[in-house]
C-alpha cells in the first residue's frame, strides 16, 4: 500500500492531494461544497479514471449535505449532472454517478437523512472496492512481467490516479515488490507532465529504478530493443477493446505493433463502457490552449498561434495484446472477453 491517499474523506470534507503542485510541494484542497469538488475534478487537482469516480461519489454526498432546498431524486439529477459535466471521457465518474442514482432509486420516498446515508454507503463501498481491485490487477498483471524487465509508461496510473497503489504503474510497483528487478522508462507525457510530476515522483519515492524521458524519445528506445512491455492505464475502454486514454498512448501502440511489444492496458472492470460499441463513439476532452502555450505562468509558444489540445486519443483494439483488470487478463478478441465480463458482473 502506499505512503499517501490521494482522495480522503471525513466528516463532511474530502481531502485531496494538490496534484497541480507535486512535485514541488505536498500540498491538500479540502472540498466541502459541491462546487469545490466539481472544480477539483475539473481542474486536475485530482485525475485518473478511479481518483475522480471515487471522487464523484463523495461529490455526490457532499452535494446532497449541502443542498439548501429539498432533498429528493430530482435535486439528487442536479447534482448528477453537474458531477458529470466536469469531465467527460472518464467513464468511472459516470459510473459513480450512476450507482449512486440506481441506488437512490430503489427507495420509495426516501427522507433526506436515508438519501444521505444511502449516499454515504454507496460512495465508501465505491472507495474500499477501488482499492482492492488495484491490488489484485497488480497481481495478475505481474504474471505477464519476466524477472529483468525494461518497462515503459505513459502518463501518472500510481496510487495518485486511484484510491491506493494504481493500475498500470500499480502492476509495475507489484513486479518492484516481488522482486523482479524491473527499470521503468516513464514518458514525460506533454502538455501537462503528469509523467514528470507525478509518475516519476511515485517512482523516486518508492525507490523504483527509473529514468524520466521527453516523450519524442520513446520511438528511438523501442527501435532500439531496449523496451520489453508497455504498460498504460486507461479513461473508457469500449465493448470491442478500443481504449481511450493520455494524448500520446495511441502513438505509443503503434510503435510497439512495429517492433513487437507487448502493448498492455491496465483499468478496473469499472471503466469499461459495455454499452459503447467503439471508440468513434467517445468524447474527446479539449483543454485550454494554455496548457500548452504556457508551461506554468512562462509563455512559450507565440500570442496568435492556434492551438489543438485534445487531453485523450483512442487506441484500437488491434494495438492491444492484452487488458489487466481485478476480473483477471482480458486477451483478444476482445469483443468476446468484455462481453464474458459483463455476465460475471
Amino acid at each position: 500500500m502506499s505512503a499517501f491517499l490521494a482522495v480522503e474523506y471525513s466528516d463532511g470534507k474530502l481531502k485531496l492531494i494538490d496534484q497541480r503542485m507535486l512535485p514541488i510541494e505536498t500540498q491538500y484542497m479540502i472540498c466541502s461544497t459541491l462546487a469545490e469538488v466539481i472544480f477539483a475534478i475539473k481542474d486536475m487537482v485530482v485525475r485518473g479514471a478511479p481518483a475522480i469516480g471515487a471522487t464523484a461519489a463523495y461529490g455526490m454526498l457532499i452535494g446532497a449535505l449541502t443542498m439548501d432546498g429539498e432533498l429528493n431524486i430530482e435535486s439528487m439529477r442536479s447534482i448528477k449532472s453537474a458531477l458529470d459535466a466536469s469531465r467527460p471521457t472518464a467513464v468511472n465518474l459516470m459510473w459513480a454517478t450512476n450507482r449512486i442514482m440506481e441506488a437512490l432509486g430503489q427507495m420509495i420516498e426516501p427522507t433526506r437523512s436515508e438519501i444521505i446515508n444511502c449516499i454515504e454507503e454507496v460512495a465508501n463501498a465505491i472507495y474500499r472496492e477501488d482499492a482492492t481491485f488495484c491490488k489484485t490487477m497488480a497481481v495478475y498483471g505481474n504474471t505477464l512481467i519476466a524477472h529483468g524487465d525494461t518497462i515503459l509508461t505513459h502518463c501518472n496510473t500510481g496510487a495518485l490516479a486511484t484510491v491506493a497503489y494504481g493500475t498500470a504503474l500499480g502492476v509495475i510497483r507489484e513486479a518492484h515488490y516481488t522482486g523482479k528487478n524491473i527499470k521503468v522508462y516513464a514518458d514525460e507525457t506533454r502538455p501537462r507532465l503528469q509523467g514528470a510530476k507525478l509518475t516519476a515522483w511515485e517512482l523516486v519515492e518508492e525507490g523504483i529504478p527509473a529514468t524520466l524521458i521527453p516523450d519524442s524519445v520513446a520511438a528511438t528506445l523501442i527501435r532500439d530493443g531496449k523496451i520489453d512491455k508497455i504498460i498504460v492505464g486507461a479513461d473508457r475502454i469500449t465493448s470491442n477493446g478500443d481504449t481511450a486514454n493520455k494524448i500520446g498512448t495511441f502513438m505509443l501502440s503503434v510503435l510497439a505493433k512495429v517492433y513487437h511489444v507487448p502493448f498492455y492496458v491496465a483499468a478496473p472492470t469499472t471503466t469499461i463502457d459495455f454499452d459503447m460499441k467503439s471508440g468513434n463513439d467517445i468524447e474527446i476532452e479539449e483543454r485550454d490552449a494554455k496548457e500548452v502555450t504556457h508551461i506554468g505562468d512562462i509563455q512559450i509558444a507565440p500570442e496568435g498561434i492556434n492551438v489543438y489540445n485534445p487531453a485523450f486519443d483512442v487506441t484500437p483494439h488491434e494495438n492491444i495484446s492484452a487488458i489487466i483488470t481485478e476480473k483477471g487478463i482480458l486477451y483478444p478478441p476482445f469483443e468476446q472477453s468484455i462481453l464474458n465480463i459483463k455476465r460475471e458482473i
